[in-house]
């Protein structure tokens, strides 16, 4: 199944699948039983451009604060719940928006059922959320070791369970942390399954090294036209998976809007200090809603040509440079100027 034809879920206003924008996730690291911190954080990853947000469901304190927290903020809501089927109820009642759970974690078949109906009588999907390193042990028994048919099959299982029970409103995720499997696991599953597949590369590490995998491994499957919303994991603020998440769905061309920056890498030719320019404008232009691209160069090689294709951009030269706009040359400009000039420019046609 490609994005445009697999079935749509909607968590809350979010639709995911069957064609809809791919949505970007994350999920807070808050003590969800602590609804000011957790709504401070949820505010402040909607201004990151965060389109739905995970909750940790520990406990019945947690599922309590549910229903305050989704007052006073604006993105749909997704109770993370294992083990206790009692919490997904509770969630449900409070207003959840989605339920991820592993059907086949929180108690016998009766369990599966309570939960199947009150996400049914309150049109709120479940995820099955199938990670490699949790794979059930029959399933390890039978393949060695977790591998892209031992977690389609255990997505199957979970699917019948839920399926049994007259429930069908489900989205899916094969995770591991290796960007291989996952990428091999989500291919699979897109051959079998009419589901929306929610995207991720799981316990990826930091900051730098977890971008590089997610945007390897959800990039990838993006690009395959595979997945309909996704959370980069990283050891990190959340803020930064929205961060890295928004520009993985630029980089693979699936999100539009805001600004493309580019920048070259410099080399002996470069004779003013890019790197400290380019950090500093890619760094003002970031929170800009327009569809532009902003070019910084550093050289007569091939900063003339690039500067003058984006819709504003700058050519280094010795100690100076040139200012482009929509391909026209706007002036030369000293090093020390460059920085305030374009921004100026920039900021002046946003207000038209």
């Amino acid at each position: 199944m490609t994005r445009e034809n697999t079935r749509q879920i909607k968590v809350g206003a979010v639709a995911v699948g069957g064609g809809a924008r791919v949505s970007v996730q994350s999920m807070c690291n808050t003590h969800t039983w602590d609804a000011e911190a957790t709504v401070r954080q949820i505010l402040a990853l909607e201004e990151a451009g965060c389109d739905v947000v995970r909750l940790a469901i520990p406990d019945m304190r947690a599922a309590q604060a549910i229903s305050e927290i989704k007052e006073r903020v604006h993105i749909p809501l997704v109770g993370d719940i294992h083990f206790d089927y009692r919490l997904a109820l509770e969630a449900a009642a409070r207003g959840i928006d989605k339920i991820r759970i592993n059907p086949g974690n929180i108690g016998g078949e009766e369990n599966v059922r309570a939960v199947a109906e009150a996400c049914r009588k309150k049109n709120i999907p479940i995820r099955i959320g199938v990670n490699a390193g949790s794979l059930e042990k029959p399933l390890l028994e039978k393949y060695g070791h977790p591998s892209p048919e031992a977690l389609v099959e255990s997505a199957r299982g979970h699917i019948a369970l839920l399926n049994k029970y007259d429930f069908d409103d489900i989205c899916l995720s094969l995770k591991s942390s290796s960007v291989p499997l996952t990428i091999a696991s989500y291919r699979a599953a897109a051959e079998v399954f009419p589901y929306p597949l929610h995207l991720g590369v799981t316990e990826t590490g930091t900051l730098f090294n977890g971008t590089v995998q997610s945007a390897v491994g959800i990039g990838t499957l993006l690009s395959e036209g595979i997945g309909d919303t996704i959370r980069v994991s990283l050891t990190a603020d959340p803020i930064e998976e929205i961060k890295v998440g928004l520009a993985i769905l630029k980089a693979a061309g699936v999100r539009k809007g805001g600004v493309k920056f580019i920048s070259c890498p410099t080399c002996g030719r470069t004779e003013i200090d890019l790197i400290s320019l380019a950090k500093q404008v890619e760094e003002a232009v970031g929170g800009i809603e327009r569809d532009i691209t902003v070019a910084v160069m550093g050289c007569v090689v091939n900063g003339p040509g690039e500067a003058r294709e984006a819709d504003y951009g700058i050519a280094g030269g010795r100690g100076k440079g040139l200012i482009f706009k929509k391909g026209q040359v706007v002036g030369t400009y000293a090093y020390d100027e460059l920085f305030g000039a374009l921004l100026d420019m920039i900021e002046k046609d946003g207000e038209a």
